[in-house]
């Protein structure tokens, strides 16, 4: 059976550093691995928009040798047939499958019919490939991993689940401010491992996490399915409302010595302010290019490579 990447426990600790070390050598000099994984195809399914997920494989995998096939889920087959057939034929046409799906059940389904590796591009409950590139960018920062505390502020989602799995694996203390609860993240097995960690620590004192941090997170407090959603509009303003005293501003990290982080897509005036995004401390977009560089390492790993 071949291996997925569905979850960050998917992978042992072990792995995930070799993972991000690989990533650190990948991105220092990329030509030495320009054919590492020639004419191997991967196959990219989209049930949902994407920017970083697509350029960043897409990218990924070319600069390795090899190519990409990109399927929209709606004009394909996948919309209308039983998952599990059309897997069963489309993981014959290519050599790893990146799936950015609307359920995690719906993930499982086509992974458990793949012949090949499936990697997790985006559900509702993890977001494991943003998460390697989270973790690569705090390695790139500060060298390592020991006596770190990241502070997440926001709605408690898939970002939060993926930054949680990578917190117990790498030993970096988290502690999460998050006053609201996309439910479908939710993950009991998860919930429990953090809490009895000593690692992972749950806070609602906003200026006193952000002040114990090194680095501090954000994440859009609107799934990006519902930004522009007339039927989502009234849940929209509530969760706008409740959140925006958790937003980061210049006043909010005034005193603050801390990185700022960002998975992006990045909403101007909510979750975080333009002058923070363009700030000194500011390491979103550094970030979201480090997505590139790990998803390299992370198609060599499933590759076998």
């Amino acid at each position: 059976m071949p291996k997925h990447l569905l979850k960050l426990r998917d992978l042992s600790s072990a792995e995930i550093k070799d993972i991000l070390r690989k990533a650190v050598e990948i991105k220092s000099d990329p030509g030495l691995f320009h054919e590492a994984a020639y004419r191997r195809g991967l196959l990219m399914i989209f049930e949902k928009t994407s920017t970083r997920t697509t350029l960043s494989y897409q990218s990924a995998i070319a600069r390795m040798g090899g190519y990409s096939v990109v399927l929209d889920w709606e004009k394909s087959n996948f919309a209308i047939s039983p998952i599990e057939h059309e897997t069963q034929y489309a993981s014959r046409n290519c050599d790893l499958i990146v799936a950015r799906l609307r359920s995690h059940a719906t993930l499982r389904r086509l992974a458990e019919a793949s012949q090949v590796p499936v990697i997790n591009g985006c559900d509702d409950r993890f977001h494991p490939s943003q998460a390697l590139a989270d973790f690569m960018t705090i390695l790139e920062v500060e060298g390592g991993f020991d006596g770190l505390t990241v502070c997440y502020i926001g709605v408690y989602n898939n970002i939060a689940n993926s930054l949680v799995e990578g917190s117990l694996a790498l030993g970096v203390r988290l502690l999460l401010v998050t006053p609201l609860v996309n439910e479908a993240s939710r993950d009991q097995i998860l919930n429990d491992l953090a809490l009895s960690s000593g690692l992972v620590e749950f806070r609602d004192d906003l200026a006193v996490a952000v002040g114990e941090a090194d680095f501090v997170y954000t994440d859009t407090w609107i799934d990006m399915e519902n930004f522009n959603d007339p039927a989502y509009a009234e849940e929209r303003e509530s969760r706008i409302e409740m959140m925006s005293r958790y937003q980061l501003n210049e006043a909010l990290l005034e005193d603050a010595d801390a990185w700022i982080m960002h998975d992006m897509p990045v909403h101007p005036g909510f979750e975080i302010t333009t002058e923070v995004v363009e700030g000194a401390r500011s390491i979103i977009y550094r970030q979201a290019e480090n997505r590139m560089h790990v998803q390299q390492a992370l198609l060599l790993h499933l590759l076998g490579v």
